[in-house]
């Protein structure tokens, strides 16, 4: 399986009703600086809505598709998944103890807010519900969830912002 066929790689293209917003930035419009790395480095807070019956979990994707010039590839910034799909709300600074998270791209588990070296960036926070909960570890890649959850997503939805140094 390539890269681009796992559902964590590219746009989650909108798929069923399911619905992510933020109280804190509107879709494409700039996430605000506490939320970045060198702020409070802390998620922003995250709505979720019309989760669809039959789906066992929720996978959460944070990633930088333009830090493909400065990196050399699409930045993750943050990986959960295992969410209950019942849940409707993550706050601001969410301790993530009822679900999983995944190493990002700075080496660390968990949340890791937008840095872009060079010039204003696009952070697609990508969310996917799933007809399972995954047997991933806490600390897998993006890679290794992207694969986990081939053939399980039942409705996928994104949300973009932006953040400039």
């Amino acid at each position: 399986m390539s890269d681009s066929e796992t559902p964590a790689h590219g746009d989650a293209e909108q798929r069923g009703d399911l619905s992510l917003t933020s109280s804190a930035f509107g879709n494409g419009e700039r996430i605000p600086d506490q939320y970045g790395r060198d702020g409070r480095d802390v998620n922003p807070p995250l709505s979720i809505g019309g989760v669809p019956d039959g789906a066992a979990s929720l996978a959460l994707v944070v990633d930088d598709p333009d830090a493909r010039a400065p990196a050399g590839k699409v930045w993750v910034h943050w990986l959960v998944w295992n969410l209950d799909p019942s849940r409707e709300q993550i706050p601001e600074n969410w301790n993530a103890a009822d679900a999983t998270e995944g190493t990002n791209d700075f080496g660390e588990v968990g949340y890791g807010g937008p840095a872009p070296p060079d010039r204003e960036h696009t952070y697609r926070f990508k969310c996917y519900a799933l007809d399972e909960t995954l047997g991933l570890t806490r600390g897998a890649t993006k890679d290794e969830l992207g694969a986990a959850m081939a053939g399980s997503v039942l409705a996928q939805t994104q949300l973009t912002g932006t953040f400039a140094p």
